[in-house]
């Protein structure tokens, strides 16, 4: 994977391969960013990243210069591996090592942007466990982006805005 933009532009992070991840593909999220570089100013944003993995895209949004980033995963080579990266390229990303779901019923930071990219047979459930609690977490005109497989539909729910498809992932958009 490489960061797509930013001030770390063309860098290469070589995650172990050992970790139980699926990162989203450079073009996928090159396609991303550019929705969300017209929809806002980086420098002052809170992120919001659930399911981080290898932290793929908590790196792309502080090369672009977020200044505030949460990173969450369960798994604690996924969280060591986004610590060890985030202290290499000096950039400021906070890790938590806990499980999404609960992250979320006691988290009381409010972000203008969620990301979520939860494993392939947890989507549509991650979804209904985001609905609610994300009305609480994101500031008013704040955004949740969940990236899932495109057989999965997930436009019924509410605040459902737009979904593109890249490949096989699509990325679903929903607003406050």
């Amino acid at each position: 994977m490489r960061i797509i933009s930013g001030k770390h532009k063309g860098r290469k992070i070589i995650a172990p391969k050992q970790l139980p991840v699926r990162p989203t593909t450079d073009r996928s999220k090159e396609a991303l960013f550019n929705i969300l570089q017209h929809r806002f100013d980086f420098s002052e944003i809170q992120v919001l990243d659930l399911f981080a993995g290898t932290g793929n895209i908590s790196y792309e949004f502080a090369s672009r210069g977020v200044a505030q980033i949460t990173a969450v995963d369960q798994n604690r080579s996924c969280v060591a591996f986004i610590q060890k990266t985030t202290t290499a390229l000096e950039l400021n990303i906070t890790t938590v090592k806990e499980e999404s779901q609960r992250f979320i019923e006691h988290c009381e930071n409010k972000f203008d942007l969620i990301f979520a990219d939860p494993p392939y047979e947890f989507q549509e459930k991650a979804y209904e466990m985001l609905s609610d609690r994300s009305q609480y977490l994101l500031k008013p005109g704040g955004l949740l982006i969940i990236e899932h497989y495109k057989k999965i539909k997930l436009t019924h729910f509410k605040g459902f805005d737009f979904e593109r498809v890249y490949g096989n992932n699509t990325f679903s958009f929903f607003t406050k």
